[in-house]
């Protein structure tokens, strides 16, 4: 369980999270909606302890966070974070690698990942010859593809048609149904 209790962020003058109380349990999809400057990043950033809170408490399973969790937790960053010269399958690899997951693993879940979103042509394509709907999607795959048990989706459908919105949406409500945790942002309703 991921819970927020009392979390506070103050950047110089700026209070840009306030008293922020949030329990997250298993199974559980939450979303944070707010205008653009309204803390939102900046909660998932605390999450994964990229940025400190000023005060307050954030836990995991009764737990500090800390980075012994960082392989259990999926991130999908508003801004596109991914290297554009690179092709589908090394960016994918890449990523995985470091959470963990072993060669062969990685081929069998990057094959049914880009099934799913009708990616399989892209495989072997630079990033950078991609539309930014399909860097969305490769964007998704990443922050996915090691099966986390925290999803955290900062702007998740951003780029997307509604055609690949929907698709993108039914793999969330999957997660959940699998028993994952996924909190995801918007400005949109």
């Amino acid at each position: 369980m991921l819970t927020l209790k009392n979390v506070n962020k103050i950047f110089h003058d700026t209070h840009a999270v306030k008293d922020l109380n949030l329990s997250l349990k298993r199974g559980e999809i939450y979303g944070l909606l707010g205008a653009n400057g309204a803390g939102k990043t900046t909660t998932f950033r605390m999450i994964l302890g990229l940025y400190e809170q000023t005060s307050g408490e954030i836990t995991w399973n009764n737990q500090k966070m800390n980075e012994s969790i960082n392989d259990l937790i999926g991130y999908l960053p508003e801004e596109r974070a991914l290297l554009q010269k690179l092709t589908v399958k090394k960016q994918v690899s890449y990523l995985a690698m470091l959470k963990g997951m072993s060669e062969t693993k990685i081929e069998a879940e990057l094959d049914k990942w880009l099934k799913k979103f009708n990616l399989s042509d892209y495989k072997n394509k630079k990033i950078k010859d991609l539309s930014k709907g399909n860097q969305q999607k490769i964007q998704f795959i990443c922050a996915v593809i090691h099966n986390p048990e925290l999803i955290i989706l900062d702007e998740p459908f951003t780029g997307l048609d509604p055609i690949n919105l929907e698709l993108m949406k039914e793999e969330i409500i999957n997660f959940k149904n699998q028993g994952k945790m996924i909190i995801f942002s918007s400005h949109r309703m």
